[in-house]
């Protein structure tokens, strides 16, 4: 697949990037708009593909689970503290190290990390793939 130019990055990666980027999007505006998720993905103009939709329903389907674990593994804060886009990177990317083992967690890292340095501050790169570090240790033991 030849890479192709998208607005704000020089090349897309490929179709999983841009599902994780529009998952994030509509998490935000989501969160936003104080709705859930469900509702402004069933609100698109176009519908969602496939990867998105499993990417906000399987998050928001487990966000409880998801928001324990990292929780449990972001020392000193609490998820109140975080901002808003690294806390929905890493809710995306904790939802795909436990559910999606066929996804190299790798990838999944270096996606979030992205994401995060794109959206984010200048020190989230560094903070998700921290947290992600350790999440990825409990999700997929060697």
């Amino acid at each position: 697949m030849a890479r192709r130019p998208v607005a704000g990055r020089p090349f897309a990666d490929d179709e999983r990037s841009d599902a994780r980027e529009r998952a994030l999007l509509l998490f935000y505006e989501a969160d936003a708009k104080r709705v859930p998720v469900a509702e402004i993905a069933d609100a698109q103009v176009l519908p969602i593909d496939d990867l998105t939709r499993l990417l906000v329903d399987g998050t928001a389907s487990h966000r409880d689970e998801i928001d324990e674990v990292i929780a449990a593994n972001a020392h000193g804060w609490t998820l109140q503290r975080m901002p808003a886009i690294d806390l929905t990177v890493l809710r995306i990317a904790t939802f795909e190290l436990f559910h999606r083992p066929d996804v190299p967690t790798a990838v999944v890292l270096d996606e979030a990390i992205e994401l995060a340095k794109r959206f984010s501050t200048d020190d989230s790169g560094r903070f998700v793939n921290g947290v992600l570090a350790a999440i990825a240790k409990l999700a997929r033991p060697r």
